[in-house]
């Protein structure tokens, strides 16, 4: 269900031309020469009614992504260390190693920082990635700086308001050539979260849907688990665009005996303390809690804004978390060309350190714009993300796996940016990237027990898959490290190759029954579940051994 706050490589389809020289009048050649950023205006703008100005001194954060070095460099890069046959394999990036090989250098940070001060900006330190800055300032001076004009819009079909600018951010040549997005020039995006509480009467206090004992032996962890595989020495990131209540966590442990860490937040361009998604955040910290109760849990919250979003996914990266999952999104014709290619970059970081970074692909089928047609979620979308769709599960009377069929919420289908990324080629024929990648359950009538609000409710929402799936990761993580072997790394490079092998039928479910609208599931993978979900004793079998 999408609230209004709106919380959910193969390469681009053709590199984005970000820049555009802007002709110099005669008689101006003192002048310096200057280029627009090229995809940073919001589509919205062209179908929405302009009607003022924003308030010039009305206080603005906005976050400037930096162009990456050598980003040849990094996609053949990429492509060794997912290669078994490339001495590269598995061989993973540090933080630092990514910054000092293909983010922004030294000089070029400090160009564009001292451009932002001596436009009267006040510009924070770059992330650890050298691919981030911060900065604050008056709409007045944001403005100036950017070169662009901030108006207020009434969107008459989506019923609200907004602020844009008007124009693509124009800015001197050479800031221009090390800038790739400025993200905060407008409101209009939001993202949605994707979790859907099952109704029931108010009244009603009775714990339905899967509790931590169901969840384990449903999804074959058990054994795992027991053994001390519960994802202790891994850390989970969840992304969120809303504050959650430590409270709740502490009942929902406390119902469930559950011994785990403290969740800790980690605030990402400058956090946020709106709880209109609060149910999102603790669906999400209990689902991993349920599944990984050794696991550190980190709560990355960010403001509910493109700004909010590059600090976000800038700052998880620059940490380095291993396991990463984020239940809110948005319809990729609604994110800019210039954040899809910031963004971009941030989850190849992700793919070169290891990173497994897992998206909920939406509620809405196979529409995720809910204009008739058929779409997909940003950043389930990105080849370097891992789509995460959903099912209905069916346990056995003593809590075994019985069943899977696809849930008519999961979002799937055809991305309209991003071209069929090389690990999808042998199940795809067409020119660009499918999604989802995996499922796991999400249909509320066989959700999660999930204690939020001050009381309990039965959740299901792809919402529900993606910390599934990131907290499988963390036990893996786990056992791995016990056994002294590689981590689970990017997700998409270990799950198409094991689902490729002949251990596919023992490591995962292979949901076959079940649509989101336009699309069927089948056997193998499809565009509604994926490959289907994980078999946890048989994937870590096949892999670990």
């Amino acid at each position: 269900m999408k609230l209004p706050i709106r919380p959910i490589v193969g390469l681009l389809a053709a590199p984005l031309p970000i820049i555009a020289l802007v002709a110099v009048p005669a008689g101006a050649a003192t002048k310096p020469a200057t280029q627009a950023l090229r995809g940073d205006v919001v589509q919205a703008v062209g179908h929405s009614a302009r009607v003022g100005a924003v308030p010039a001194g009305r206080s603005l954060s906005v976050t400037v992504s930096l162009t990456p070095r050598d980003p040849a460099g990094l996609t053949a890069f990429l492509k060794q260390v997912a290669d078994p046959a490339s001495a590269q394999y598995r061989h993973y990036l540090t933080v630092k190693q990514f910054a000092d090989r293909f983010g922004a250098s030294a000089s070029s940070i400090a160009q564009v920082t001292d451009y932002l001060k001596g436009q009267g900006l006040t510009v924070g330190q770059a992330t650890a990635n050298h691919l981030s800055l911060q900065a604050t300032g008056s709409a007045a001076t944001v403005q100036k700086a950017f070169g662009t004009s901030l108006a207020t819009y009434h969107d008459a079909a989506g019923k609200r308001d907004f602020f844009a600018n008007t124009a693509a951010p124009v800015l001197p040549a050479n800031i221009a050539a090390a800038v790739t997005d400025v993200a905060g020039l407008s409101d209009y995006a939001t993202y949605s979260h994707f979790s859907t509480r099952l109704a029931k009467p108010a009244a009603s206090k009775a714990v339905t849907g899967l509790t931590p004992a169901k969840a384990r032996t449903g999804y074959n962890v058990a054994s795992a688990i027991s053994a001390g595989y519960n994802g202790s020495g891994s850390t989970v990131a969840l992304l969120e665009f809303s504050a959650f209540k430590q409270s709740n966590i502490t009942t929902y442990d406390n119902y469930f005996s559950l011994s785990t860490p403290t969740p800790a937040v980690v605030k990402a361009g400058g956090g946020t303390t709106d709880l209109s998604g609060e149910d999102e955040v603790e669906l999400d910290i209990e689902v991993v809690q349920a599944l990984a109760p050794g696991a550190t849990i980190k709560v990355y919250e960010a403001p509910n804004s493109d700004a909010g979003e590059i600090a976000l996914y800038s700052l998880v990266v620059s940490n380095d978390v291993p396991s990463v999952s984020t239940s809110w999104g948005i319809d990729e014709a609604d994110e800019t060309a210039s954040n899809r290619t910031a963004l971009n970059t941030d989850f190849q970081e992700a793919a070169a350190q290891g990173q497994s970074v897992f998206a909920a692909s939406g509620d809405s089928g196979s529409d995720d714009a809910g204009n008739g047609g058929t779409s997909v979620d940003f950043p389930a979308s990105d080849p370097y993300v891992t789509g995460t769709g959903g099912t209905a599960l069916t346990l056995t009377s003593a809590g075994a796996w019985s069943k899977e069929t696809a849930w008519n919420g999961s979002g799937g289908g055809v991305s309209s940016y991003f071209a069929t990324p090389s690990f999808q080629t042998g199940v795809n024929t067409g020119s660009k990237r499918s999604v989802p990648d995996v499922a796991a359950d999400a249909s509320p009538s066989t959700g999660w027990a999930v204690y939020s609000e001050g009381s309990w409710a039965e959740f299901g929402g792809t919402s529900a898959a993606a910390p599934n799936w990131a907290a499988f990761t963390a036990i893996y993580n786990s056992e791995a490290r016990a056994k002294s072997k590689p981590a689970f790394g990017y997700a998409n490079n270990t799950i198409y190759t094991l689902a490729a092998s002949s251990s596919y039928g023992s490591a995962f479910h292979d949901v076959k029954t079940g649509s989101n609208g336009a699309y069927s599931a089948g056997t193998g993978y499809d565009k509604v579940t994926g490959w289907g979900s994980y078999n946890g004793a048989g994937f870590l079998a096949a892999e670990l051994g």
